[in-house]
């Protein structure tokens, strides 16, 4: 990880991609479905954000296992960065979200469970940031924090994933709904569709970077 982060290739096609997607979303046809109509443009922001929000946190759990079993500061310097892009890019799915619904569900905010469980994951790793600044103790801090992380992200998948497909929901692949591969993501859409999960990703991983770059400095400084 630490070696892909040095690397600079990946920095200029996250920019070519989301430029890519930005153009392409707004300007490219897109399929004409009943009441969805233009907004459909949003599932190239909105569900995007959301699978980088998730590989993020993802990688941000495997550097809390990894720092457990090595007590390398830097994983829980790692993880606790991945965690935090990851919220950001959550808030601004949940965003994006709320647009796209108030449009096609006639509310920004309609309580459907999968806009609950995003609400309520979120507000988990929310919690996680606040536990990480109320211990002083850095060893400490960091030993509890990996474990909140672990048992947060386990938590995630059933809010984002299960429980919504076992009740009544207004997303699709949920409550019965079928999914955007069944009816309306056709090729048109594929071409923009992935590359904004993979630029969205690589933006989200950019963004960490950065702030592990400025985590490593700042502990090297007040060290010295």
């Amino acid at each position: 990880m630490k070696l892909f982060l040095k690397k600079h290739w990946w920095k200029t096609l996250s920019a070519i991609l989301l430029i890519y997607v930005v153009v392409a979303g707004l300007l490219m046809d897109a399929p004409r479905l009943p009441i969805l109509n233009e907004t459909i443009r949003a599932l190239y922001f909105h569900v995007p954000m959301w699978f980088g929000m998730i590989i993020l946190l993802a990688i941000s759990m495997v550097n809390a296992i990894m720092y457990l079993s090595s007590n390398n500061t830097n994983r829980d310097i790692y993880s606790m960065e991945f965690a935090n892009t990851g919220v950001y890019l959550g808030i601004l799915g949940i965003i994006t979200g709320m647009i796209w619904a108030a449009f096609t569900w006639g509310s920004p905010w309609s309580s459907d469970p999968k806009q609950n469980g995003a609400a309520i994951g979120i507000l988990i790793y929310l919690a996680y940031k606040v536990l990480r600044n109320s211990i002083p103790d850095e060893q400490r801090r960091a030993r509890v924090s990996a474990v909140y992380n672990i048992f947060a992200f386990a938590a995630l998948v059933p809010l984002l994933f299960i429980l919504p497909r076992m009740t009544d929901s207004l997303h699709p692949g949920s409550g019965g709904n079928p999914g955007f591969n069944a009816y309306d993501l056709d090729n048109r859409m594929r071409m923009v569709f992935y590359p904004a999960v993979v630029g969205w990703t690589l933006f989200g991983i950019w963004l960490t970077s950065l702030r592990i770059r400025y985590r490593i400095v700042k502990s090297k400084f007040e060290e010295s």
